[in-house]
């Protein structure tokens, strides 16, 4: 038997309204988690106010859920299979002859849709807003004084020092994990944020002990002559490890611009294995999707046979966990070079479809 267009229909739209409750049960609980985060971080800035601590939590809110839609998916399939059993619908449709891979067919395209929606559309929003949220972090949680970007024409940094701003321009970042080691480097000086006062170039430049390390350098300060130096100190706020920790996280660049990013970054001297990591993660996810569907289909055809709904929502839960888990590992290892990127990036995805198509198998045909 073969089910009809109308009965595909009426099964895509009860997975869709599952998902779509739990999902937005999510949405309301990490808001309200973050903003309770946010306000107890801002309690050592008085000068912070609630209406900016909420617009923060909501430009967070996208990213947050991103990552928490596979879980949604996980557990609104679950209910979904759940309430039609228990209403008898999906008993019947079994019983007229209709197999898992039929009655679940209508759920897989469906999460196929919002795979593809959330890499094309909701990411790039997400991405976007999640920059402003760090944007908003760095001025009222953090008080940053740098910013550093990735261009075309080289490594760009900015920082405050007292009342001098420097705008470091490198053509190259010769050493960008252990120290910061430039190279063709140009520094704009100014004094009261926007006063221009001077220009240093150097053939090299090492971030040590909060002090850049200058060689063959000259100075040229306004209307003045330039004079040369073997060595010259700039001091700086700041180390090599913010300044890492400064680099543009995956997060909020767009999926659509990871890629161009990713060469930007390596051109540069710069290490772009999160990146690459999370771009692989962002393409898998229909596959991952399509993976807590069958997950949650082997639960449902144990609920029919065994009855226990308890059993049921702990098996979601620990099914939940070990993905965590495996994703965690997965990234660590990524992201340190253990192993290569896309392995790191599909694997969770990949096992978990496998382990579902395995046990539906097993369940509907053994």
């Amino acid at each position: 038997m073969h089910l009809s267009w109308t009965f595909s229909r009426y099964l895509g739209l009860q997975f869709l309204i599952g998902i779509m409750i739990v999902f937005g049960g999510c949405l309301v609980l990490i808001f309200l988690v973050d903003l309770v985060e946010l306000m107890r971080r801002a309690a050592s800035h008085g000068d912070v106010a609630l209406r900016m601590l909420i617009t923060m939590a909501l430009f967070k809110l996208p990213n947050v859920a991103e990552n928490a839609l596979p879980f949604a998916v996980l557990f609104g399939s679950i209910w979904t299979f759940v309430r039609l059993t228990r209403s008898n619908e999906l008993v019947i449709a079994r019983a007229s002859g209709v197999s898992v891979w039929e009655f679940m067919a209508p759920a897989v395209v469906l999460v196929l849709f919002i795979g593809a929606f959330m890499i094309t559309v909701y990411n790039p929003l997400s991405s976007t807003l999640v920059g402003k949220f760090e944007q908003l972090e760095n001025r009222y949680l953090r008080g940053a004084t740098s910013m550093i970007a990735i261009k075309s024409t080289g490594f760009w940094l900015r920082q405050g020092t007292g009342d001098t701003q420097a705008v470091i321009h490198a053509d190259k970042v010769i050493n960008a994990q252990k120290t910061l080691d430039l190279e063709g480097v140009t520094v704009q000086l100014y004094r009261n944020q926007d006063s221009y006062y001077g220009l240093l170039e150097a053939k090299t430049s090492v971030l040590a002990s909060h002090m850049w390390h200058f060689t063959d350098a000259t100075l040229t300060l306004r209307n003045g002559t330039p004079q040369h130096f073997d060595s010259y100190d700039l001091p700086t706020d700041l180390s090599a490890e913010q300044v890492r920790e400064s680099f543009a996280s995956p997060q909020t660049i767009s999926f659509w611009q990871l890629p161009r990013f990713i060469a930007l970054a390596k051109a540069a001297g710069f290490s772009a294995l999160p990146h690459r990591l999370h771009w692989h993660a962002v393409l898998a996810t229909p596959i991952l999707l399509c993976a807590m569907v069958l997950v949650a289909a082997t639960f449902s055809l144990r609920i029919t046979r065994l009855g226990g709904v308890p059993q049921l929502a702990a098996a979601g839960i620990v099914t939940g966990f070990l993905l965590y888990f495996l994703s965690d590992v997965a990234n660590t290892l990524g992201t340190s070079g253990i192993i290569p990127i896309p392995l790191a990036a599909w694997s969770p995805s990949l096992v978990a479809l496998s382990l579902g198509l395995a046990m539906l198998f097993h369940l509907e045909d053994g």
